[in-house]
């Protein structure tokens, strides 16, 4: 049987280039800080369906307990030295549960949202907006109208707009979160240009050592 549910998918922004970088292990340690960053942010009965590479899918019956896990997950990351960015979709429909997995366009348009958000975003459907009991509460900017596979009409789609308090720098390279520029390796001419580790300043201004 069917059934109204929302969902999150969110992934991390990078994670191609830093695992190249930093190579497979360092890109696995990531992995399990990231899942322990999910589950001390899950708000009401939000949890964590599913882990699949550097993807998670966190599945509620409530559009508000999700939004805030969202907005605190996002905090969370945005936040954390030697870390990514994320980025995810949110939405608000039926899908099937059979055998502990989740079947169903939903998951599918979530999915496709999740794609779409620039790195360091979460972006919504109209659905998930509409569900939302206390919307007055968060604000959204509208990212227009997107055609996506094997839906017959438009979607318009809303960015979730999160302000965090602390700002940070990219590592050019691996596209790490830099947000202590104290410890960060500088670079040795420009200003504002930070690096998680000395192997990233090197690759970026062509002095890597084969």
């Amino acid at each position: 049987m069917e059934q109204n549910i929302a969902l999150l998918i969110a992934d991390l922004s990078g994670y191609t280039a830093l695992t190249e970088t930093h190579g497979s292990s360092s890109a696995a340690d990531l992995i399990d800080t990231f899942l322990e960053m999910v589950n001390e942010c899950l708000v009401g009965d939000s949890h964590c369906h599913q882990c699949i590479g550097d993807e998670v899918l966190i599945v509620s019956s409530s559009a508000d307990n999700l939004i805030a896990t969202s907005v605190v997950l996002h905090q969370k990351a945005a936040s954390q030295d030697n870390f990514l960015q994320l980025h995810g979709g949110l939405h608000f429909g039926k899908i099937l549960k059979r055998n502990n997995n989740y079947f169903g366009t939903s998951i599918n348009l979530t999915s496709r949202i999740a794609a779409k958000a620039n790195p360091g975003t979460f972006w919504c459907s109209d659905q998930f907006l509409n569900a939302l009991l206390n919307k007055s509460d968060f604000e959204f900017r509208s990212k227009g109208k997107f055609s996506f596979k094997n839906l017959s009409e438009e979607q318009e789609v809303f960015e979730l707009i999160i302000k965090n308090k602390k700002s940070f720098f990219l590592d050019p390279v691996c596209r790490m979160i830099i947000s202590n520029e104290k410890t960060a390796i500088t670079h040795p001419d420009a200003q504002n240009i930070f690096f998680c580790s000395e192997q990233c300043r090197d690759i970026f201004i062509g002095n890597k050592v084969v």
